[in-house]
């Protein structure tokens, strides 16, 4: 019997939004890498994501491993973009604005 060995790509898609999505699925990137670096293994995180299958993210933990500076600086990019978005909302809405329309609500 002979072996064939063959590369595969890397399960990931960029979605119309600029996000790193793994195989046809919604779960990000940086959800796998930050669970991954917080010590889970691939059989943990499968067991938390149904929607993902253990090759894919074998597969995905071997892209990080190969590509750890390009990948951490896209998770931190990811993370300073959420924390933008998140001032944005924060300096938007008050949590008392937030409290004054749920009480108008409960009023009606």
């Amino acid at each position: 019997m002979i072996l064939s060995i063959e590369s595969q790509p890397a399960p990931l898609h960029i979605d119309e939004d600029g996000v790193a999505r793994i195989g046809r699925t919604r779960v990000t990137l940086e959800t796998v890498i930050a669970a991954f670096k917080n010590g889970a293994s691939a059989e943990e995180i499968a067991e938390r994501y149904d929607a993902l299958d253990l090759a894919e993210i074998y597969a995905v933990i071997g892209y990080y491993l190969s590509h750890k500076s390009e990948v951490d600086a896209y998770v931190a990019e990811c993370a300073r973009h959420a924390a933008e978005v998140r001032g944005d909302n924060e300096a938007r809405v008050t949590v008392t604005d937030v409290r004054e329309r749920l009480l108008k609500r409960r009023r009606v």
